[in-house]
């Protein structure tokens, strides 16, 4: 998660130490200003275990070089090693006070590296009374303190019991390259990375998960990786699309732009160029998909955003084509950077980096979840430790909505950057998303049937999820926790399909295969509206049973010779008289809203059965309620 960028910013900080050196270099011992020179030029090598050691003999030669301690501090720092960069700034400020009196900004960052925010806030404001004070530090100061303040804000409001433990995935993932960006398909037992070969060339690579470990890594296979870069990718939840950034290609319309591979029989196809609604003649990148891939959410620097680099989302269309990006707005972006949009498999949580919202530094990883209305949340920073002084970004969680993975390059790591996994803090954290996945055929004939299946939310009507099956019929949806669901399946042709999946009190831990028979369009076909809701013992339908009556008087409007017959059923509590008038009336509110509907009435007869065609045994609670149904049944086509 940290950026190299954060090494420029120790240039900056080293060479305003030494400009501004005030104190008799000819009292420095020779032989540890050349140890000292040669800690700068390891420096400019990036190599910083050389430098530490060129510093540290600079300082065994002369005790009293505080350059030398205040530069040994500053590669500490850089190495992410903030104790140890503490206890050396304090040994080289202790040495001249009015000499460091107006050089202490770096070790108040190093201060709250270590998470010791109140320290460095009392630090930062020392350093703002220092009387001429430079401007530059003093904008520096000031900026650090807000920062450093809101770090003692939030951890006010938040509980202080989160553990944040990175784990490194090992060497199956991880080696003295650099691998990043992170992303899993929903099962959690593939992971797609990028990995930077010899320092230069980016390709992707594949490793798979079994018994909670991760094996080798493997280049992926297919045409997707070639000699230019590839990079900033992400993988389908069902694992059949990879949408990436490519940069400079004959084919780009700028900078660079955002492609898509799809996964066949021969591995992943050749790129292709998502075209010019996606892509402009300026920066694209950093793609991410949507669970029922309808959503691409990318990073741009395109006219018209909030500044620097904003966050987008296309839609695709009915004819496969994307729509015109739309910028997710001010509530998201500023005039800073935002980067790095990661929506999770829940389809409604969605997090991203950020330089122009109040965070503790350079920048920061916030949460935002789409609301009823489709508004996105006010973002939340997701604090301390996973948020630090350094840069953050990149951030993808699985599917059980706990597990978050990352890029690093930690102490402790193999080279570079690695990758590692930690638990997300409480209450930043999506739903927990499992899945249901099977494929969709002719009850006649078995064959596979490319069909539409959408998930709609029971309580709000509101459309949740849509996907496409492949050609064979085969299809795999996100069902995240929390929510009750109506689950349709539709085909021209086919009576539709209707089930419920009901998640809103119900924590189960494994996913769902359901196999779907379509029936062709013909008299006799009949198909169980299980998402027809009536309270006990009354015939008023209910306001969440909307979704699946409109989907019945979309599919008369779509079919309009064909005659239904609308049938009331239920269990066999209560006496037969009762049971049976309650079915009729129960048939005749479901044609009554229909009608409502724009269907002709002589397309429809309502009939109740009271309890005389049970499906299920009447001794049990689960036997009854499958008994208690609304059926449609084709009577004329």
């Amino acid at each position: 998660m940290k950026s190299l960028r954060s090494f420029f910013t120790f240039c900056f900080i080293l060479f305003t130490l030494i400009s501004s050196a005030q104190y008799d270099q000819s009292k420095i011992d020779k032989k540890a200003i050349e140890a000292y020179t040669k800690g700068l030029d390891k420096i400019d090598a990036q190599k910083w275990d050389d430098a530490v050691e060129s510093f540290s003999e600079a300082i065994r030669r002369d005790p009293a070089y505080i350059d030398a301690y205040l530069s040994l501090a500053g590669v500490y720092g850089q190495l992410k090693n903030y104790e140890q960069s503490i206890k050396t700034y304090e040994k080289g400020l202790a040495l001249d006070t009015n000499y460091t009196s107006h050089l202490r900004l770096p070790y108040a960052i190093n201060l709250a590296g270590a998470g010791q925010f109140q320290k460095a806030l009392n630090v930062i404001d020392a350093l703002l009374r220092s009387p001429k004070l430079p401007a530059s530090t003093q904008k520096a100061a000031e900026f650090r303190r807000k920062s450093f303040q809101f770090a003692l804000d939030f951890a006010k409001t938040h509980p202080g019991n989160y553990v944040f433990a990175p784990q490194n995935l090992g060497g199956g993932i991880n080696t003295s390259e650099s691998e990043y960006f992170p992303s899993l398909t929903v099962a959690g037992s593939d992971m797609i990375f990028t990995r930077r070969l010899q320092g230069r060339n980016e390709d992707f690579f594949v490793a798979h998960k079994e018994d909670k470990n991760w094996g080798d890594a493997f280049r992926l296979n297919g045409s997707i990786n070639t000699t230019q870069n590839e990079g900033a990718q992400n993988i389908s939840q069902d694992g059949k699309w990879l949408v990436f950034t490519g940069c400079y290609r004959p084919d780009g319309a700028g900078s660079c732009d955002i492609y898509i591979s799809y996964l066949n029989d021969d591995g992943w196809s050749e790129a292709i160029n998502l075209g010019s609604r996606v892509n402009t003649d300026q920066w694209e990148t950093q793609p991410c998909l949507s669970a029922d891939k309808r959503d691409l959410y990318f990073v741009s620097r395109r006219p018209g955003g909030y500044g620097g680099s904003d966050i987008y989302v296309t839609h695709l269309g009915p004819t496969g084509r994307w729509s015109e990006p739309e910028n997710l707005g001010p509530e998201i972006n500023t005039s800073g950077d935002e980067l790095t949009p990661f929506i999770h498999a829940d389809n409604q949580t969605l997090y991203f980096a950020s330089n122009g919202l109040q965070g503790y530094g350079a920048q920061d990883l916030f949460v935002t979840r789409k609301t009823a209305n489709g508004k996105w949340s006010k973002p939340e920073n997701l604090g301390y430790p996973i948020n630090t002084v350094d840069e953050e970004s990149a951030l993808s969680i699985a599917s059980d909505g706990v597990t978050a993975y990352y890029a690093s390059d930690r102490p402790e790591g193999k080279g570079g950057l690695d990758i590692y996994s930690f638990e997300m803090r409480p209450g930043m954290r999506p739903l927990k998303t499992l899945w249901v996945k099977g494929k969709v055929f002719d009850q006649r004939t078995n064959a596979g049937l490319p069909s539409s299946v959408e998930l709609v939310d029971i309580a709000t009507n509101q459309t949740f999820s849509k996907v496409q099956t492949d050609e064979t019929g085969n299809y795999l949806i996100t069902l995240p926790l929390g929510k009750d669901y109506a689950f349709n399946v539709t085909r021209k042709g086919y009576l539709f399909y209707s089930d419920r999946f009901l998640l809103r009190n119900k924590t189960p831990d494994s996913t769902y295969q359901k196999n779907i028979p379509l029936q062709p369009i013909e008299v006799n076909a009949a198909v169980v509206l299980r998402n027809i809701f009536f309270d006990v013992k009354k015939y008023e339908i209910k306001p969440e049973s909307g979704a699946e009556l409109d989907r019945v008087a979309q599919f008369l409007k779509d079919n309009p010779t064909v005659r239904l017959q609308i049938e009331g059923h239920t269990d066999n509590v209560g006496s037969a008289v009762d049971n049976q008038k309650l079915s009729e009336q129960r048939a005749r509110s479901v044609v009554n809203y229909l009608i409502y509907k724009g269907i002709k009435d002589t397309r429809l007869v309502p009939k109740g059965f009271g309890a005389t065609q049970a499906i299920a045994d009447n001794k049990t609670e689960e036997g009854r309620a499958q008994n208690r149904r609304t059926e449609a049944k084709v009577i004329a086509k």
